[in-house]
C-alpha cells in the first residue's frame, strides 16, 4: 500500500466547494481501485486570510507544502484583496508557491470533451497540453513602481529555466500519443530575450529525434488557437505568454470550468483549478467541480509518475475517465455548461461513472 500526504489549501471563494468535491472522488477512486492511500493535511493559505492577518501564505504552511508530496489548491484570490500598487494578493501564495518549490512548469491541458459544445464551428476534437515557463519570463520580476511615474518589469529568460522546461515538454510529447510535435511559442522576431529561449529550445530539441520541432510566433498562436487548434501537441513558451494563451485555449474547449492544471518541479507538484474564486457564486452550490476534480486526476498521476506507482497512475486515469463518461452523457451539469445540477450532484455522478 502506498500512502501519499497532500496538502489541501482551499482557499477563497467557490474554493473550497470545488476542493470537497475533488477530494471526495479521489477519496472513491482509491477505495474502488485500492493500493493506494493518501492523508490529506489541510491548511489555510487565502487572501483571506491576508485580509485578517496581513499574510497570505504562513510559514507553517509552506513548509508543509515542501514536505508533502503534492498539493491540490482550490481558488486563491478575491477582488478587493490587492496590495497598494494594484497586484491582487493571491501572488502572494501562487507565486510563491512556485518560487519556493521550483514548481517551474505549467501544464495546461487544451482538450475537448464529447458532448460539450465549443464556440468553434469545425467540431473537430481538440487534444494538446500547453507547457509554461512559471518561474521567470515578465511575471517573475514583480515590477517596480519609480517615482509614480513610471513602472517597469524585467523579462528574465535563463539558459537553465528554458532548458528545464523545454525538456519536460519533449518528454511530454515522447509520452503522449499525439503528433510527437513540440510548438516553441515566442516573440523572437522583435525581442532578443525570446530570440535566447528560441536558441536554447532548439539545443534541447537535438536531444529528442524522434519529436519534431515547431516554431510560432505568439500573435499568430493566438489565431491558429481558434483556426487549426488541431496543429498542436505539445505547446511550450514563456510566462506571461502561457497564462495568455492558456485561457484562450481553455475558452475554445467550453470555459474554465473543465481547465485544469498542474504547476510541477522534479520533487514538487501543485494541482489546481484554472479558473477563479468566483466569490459572486460562492454558497450557493452551483461551482462547477470538474476543473479541480481533473486536477485531482492529474495530481495522482503525476504521484505514480513521480514514485513508479502503477496504481497511482491508474486512479488518475479512472478520475479522468469517469468525468468523461458524465459530460459525454449530459444530463448532469452545472450551469455554467447549460443545465441545473448543482456540485454535489455533478460530484455524485462522477464517483458513481467510476470504474
Amino acid at each position: 500500500m502506498s500512502t501519499y500526504t497532500i496538502v489541501a489549501l482551499p482557499g477563497d471563494g467557490i474554493g473550497p466547494e470545488v476542493t470537497e468535491s475533488a477530494l471526495a472522488v479521489t477519496r472513491a477512486a482509491l477505495a474502488a481501485h485500492g493500493g493506494v492511500d493518501l492523508e490529506v493535511d489541510e491548511h489555510e493559505a487565502s487572501a483571506q486570510l491576508w485580509q485578517r492577518t496581513g499574510v497570505a501564505l504562513p510559514d507553517e504552511t509552506l513548509e508543509a507544502s515542501r514536505e508533502a508530496h503534492a498539493i491540490l489548491m482550490g481558488a486563491i484570490g478575491l477582488p478587493e484583496a490587492r496590495h497598494p500598487d494594484g497586484r491582487e494578493v493571491n501572488g502572494d501564495v501562487i507565486l510563491k508557491l512556485r518560487f519556493e518549490l521550483d514548481l517551474y512548469a505549467g501544464i495546461r491541458p487544451i482538450r475537448s470533451f464529447p458532448g460539450v459544445a465549443t464556440p468553434l464551428a469545425s467540431g473537430e476534437p481538440i487534444d494538446y497540453v500547453i507547457v509554461r515557463e512559471n518561474i521567470e519570463g515578465l511575471l517573475a520580476s514583480n515590477g517596480t513602481n519609480i517615482r509614480e511615474e513610471v513602472a517597469s518589469d524585467t523579462l528574465i529568460v535563463t539558459r537553465t529555466g528554458t532548458r528545464k522546461v523545454s525538456e519536460m515538454a519533449y518528454r511530454l510529447a515522447e509520452r503522449r500519443a499525439g503528433k510527437r510535435t513540440v510548438a516553441c511559442v515566442d516573440k523572437s522576431n522583435a525581442i532578443a530575450a525570446y530570440a535566447f529561449f528560441r536558441r536554447v529550445f532548439d539545443e534541447v530539441a537535438a536531444g529528442h529525434p524522434e519529436v519534431r520541432p515547431d516554431y510560432v510566433y505568439v500573435d499568430a498562436m493566438t489565431a491558429y488557437q481558434v483556426l487549426n487548434p488541431q496543429r498542436f501537441d505539445v505547446v511550450v513558451t514563456e510566462n506571461l505568454f502561457g497564462d495568455i494563451i492558456s485561457d484562450l485555449g481553455a475558452a475554445t474547449v467550453g470555459g474554465l470550468g473543465l481547465a485544469a492544471s498542474g504547476d510541477v518541479g522534479d520533487d514538487h507538484g501543485m494541482f489546481q483549478p484554472s479558473h477563479g474564486s468566483a466569490p459572486d457564486i460562492a454558497g450557493r452550490g452551483t461551482a462547477n467541480p470538474i476543473a479541480t476534480i481533473l486536477s485531482a486526476g492529474m495530481m495522482m498521476d503525476w504521484l505514480g509518475r513521480q514514485h513508479d506507482d502503477d496504481a497511482a497512475v491508474e486512479i488518475g486515469r479512472n478520475i479522468d475517465q469517469a468525468v468523461v463518461k458524465v459530460l459525454a452523457d449530459g444530463s448532469v451539469r452545472t450551469p455554467d455548461l447549460g443545465g441545473s445540477a448543482s456540485s454535489a450532484e455533478v460530484t455524485a455522478a462522477v464517483i458513481a461513472a467510476l470504474d
